[in-house]
């Protein structure tokens, strides 16, 4: 793909890993419907392509809700009159142990604990990518889907829901590749360790720690490093149905 004035959507384009990804993808010359519930974080991540001189629009929008997920891929069609990728990138962390007994009393995670994060980052993922295929279909568009998983999803220590969140969508990937590559649609997903941004913020520093020692490079990754991944897979016309580990070596 060429993506100079090709129209990339990201979800999750407020902060972190989503705004650095636009911001590389302007880079380039490409044009992004930028999609978070957070308007404001719209506003500064538009800001900051604007700068780069490339048509930037935002869509507020709750990736759960499948009217508003329809509608705001319906309005970047009016908007843009194409659609050539899409990275699902929103996610959420809500970690906690399945169960834990601390002083004799049993704790568990509760089922909105585990339902948060499936929905948000299962649900939200599988919404976008129909919608965003749809449309590529109906505009005759070839196109990418870029899913955004996790070394988590091999399972990891206090994540129950949100590995098995990871796994899901990196599986989502590889069959939509398989499905879709009838129409000219690729479709592959990226699976980061640990990298400096918002989410990984809310881990305890104690968990920073333990995982930067599992990692052979010896630091945790820049956005910038999974947003050349991204850039990588939407240019490589002959790049899907896999997940491209970005995580410095690290294996859980």
């Amino acid at each position: 793909m060429n993506l100079k004035q090709s129209v990339i959507a990201i979800t999750g384009a407020g902060q972190g890993l989503g705004q650095m990804m636009a911001i590389t993808l302007a880079h380039s010359g490409a044009e992004l419907a930028l999609i978070d519930v957070n308007e404001e974080a719209l506003r500064k991540t538009q800001d900051q392509c604007h700068m780069l001189s490339v048509k930037a629009l935002t869509y507020c929008a709750d990736v759960t809700d499948e009217q508003q997920v329809e509608q705001t891929f319906s309005n970047i069609i009016q908007d843009f009159g194409q659609l050539d990728g899409l990275i699902n990138n929103a996610g959420i962390l809500r970690d906690g142990l399945l169960v834990k007994l601390k002083d004799g009393e049993i704790s568990k995670m509760s089922l909105a604990q585990f339902d948060a994060v499936m929905n948000v980052n299962v649900t939200g993922t599988f919404l976008c990518a129909r919608e965003a295929a749809a449309k590529m279909i109906e505009t005759e568009r070839q196109g990418v889907i870029i899913n955004i998983s996790s070394v988590a999803r091999a399972g990891n220590i206090g994540q129950t829901n949100y590995a098995a969140s990871k796994a899901a969508v990196a599986t989502m990937a590889t069959t939509w590749a398989k499905e879709l590559a009838r129409y000219g649609i690729r479709a592959a997903a990226i699976a980061p360790g640990v990298v400096q941004t918002a989410m990984a913020d809310q881990l305890k520093p104690e968990a920073i720690e333990r995982l930067k020692a599992m990692v052979p490079i010896g630091r945790i990754g820049e956005s910038n490093e999974i947003a050349h991944a991204a850039k990588f897979i939407l240019e490589n016309d002959y790049v899907t149905g896999r997940v491209i580990e970005v995580d410095g070596g690290m294996r859980m």
